[in-house]
């Protein structure tokens, strides 16, 4: 998967909007104005998504792509790279887990169905 796939699926999911609120190179998707991915332009290589703690490690130990996210709260968020042993399907079902994660954690009225 290359970054333009990578932002059209990320845009395809429900009430996702895209900004840049940290400088004019990291490009974060939200979900209620809460981010669960984002990819810098400068790096298009690797992406950022947020991921239930657990899973995370299980991620981690299963993929040389995926690593603790290295600006954000390893815990909670993966970094991946792109066109390496992660596939586009496994990488798609990571995007709707991210979302999916941000979305459970909104107030009840708030949250979408998909």
């Amino acid at each position: 998967m290359n970054i333009e796939s990578f932002r059209d699926y990320c845009l395809s999911l429900p009430s996702v909007t895209e900004d840049m609120p940290f400088d004019d190179k990291v490009l974060v998707f939200r979900l209620k104005g809460k981010i669960f991915a984002c990819v810098s332009t400068d790096n298009p290589d690797l992406v950022v998504l947020k991921c239930d703690a657990d899973k995370a490690v299980d991620l981690r130990d299963s993929y040389q792509a995926i690593e603790g996210a290295f600006h954000w709260n390893k815990k909670y968020w993966n970094q991946i790279w792109l066109n390496s042993d992660v596939s586009d399907s496994l990488l798609r079902q990571l995007i709707d887990h991210a979302w999916d994660e941000v979305n459970r954690k909104l107030p009840l009225k708030q949250r979408i169905a998909k």
